[in-house]
């Protein structure tokens, strides 16, 4: 499985520091961004692929659950906070878990795998299907319907020829939770192998017609895989 792309967001420099470096010690995080100044996080956000943010509650230009409103549900949040009584307020939000100020590495690894256990999906396991929210309700999917799944700003859309799912969230949460049977092809699209009906050096054309292009920094991984 791909690591979690992580970004720490506190105003206190030394949490900032701390945070780094725990997330540097656990072998299925990756650090992409630290910040003292949430703005500057919001900006990284909208440009930039991440999966799970160490968020602190009270900042003095932007709160932790003001941030949350912002960005919503396309990411996954640890909340952090010298103030057990604010932790709660969170958890209306994609909130993963709360650390509890100051941290030791034994709490933020708990809280890690729990983040890790809420992205991951046992590949050797016998499910066939996830649950999505979609207009308000949660849809069952087999993953043997879907044909491919395509990115629309800050959402997905999940089509099974029959059906389109629109989704908030993101490909790379998606693809995390995804059997081995499916491929990230385009910035854009990942794709069920099982649906292809041939390949070109430009394109992939599924058995349903839908046409999707194949993106320069995907190819070579795709490829490799469709091998196997």
């Amino acid at each position: 499985m791909n690591k979690i792309k992580c970004i720490v967001v506190d105003d206190e420099p030394l949490a900032v520091s701390l945070l780094s470096s725990y997330v540097e010690k656990m072998p299925f995080l990756e650090l992409v961004y630290s910040s003292e100044n949430p703005i500057e996080a919001l900006e990284y956000i909208q440009k930039k692929e991440a999966d799970l943010i160490f968020l602190d509650i009270q900042m003095p230009e932007l709160t932790g659950i003001n941030f949350m409103k912002i960005v919503g549900n396309k990411l996954k949040y640890i909340l952090t906070t010298a103030y057990a009584e604010y932790a709660l307020e969170g958890y209306e939000h994609n909130v993963v878990d709360y650390l509890l100020k100051p941290i030791s590495f034994d709490r933020f690894q708990k809280s890690a795998l729990k983040a890790q256990e809420r992205f991951a999906v046992n590949r050797d396991s016998n499910d066939s299907y996830f649950f999505v929210k979609s207009s308000g309700q949660q849809h069952r999917i087999n993953f043997n319907e879907i044909l491919y799944i395509e990115s629309i700003k800050d959402y997905v859309n999940i089509n099974t020829g029959n059906q389109e799912y629109i989704v908030l969230d993101t490909l790379k949460s998606l693809e995390n939770q995804l059997p081995e049977n499916f491929a990230r092809v385009h910035k854009s699209f990942i794709l069920n192998l099982e649906k292809i009906e041939k390949i070109d050096v430009k394109n992939v054309f599924l058995n349903s017609g839908k046409e999707i292009p194949i993106g320069e920094t995907y190819k070579s991984e795709f490829f490799l895989k469709i091998k196997k």
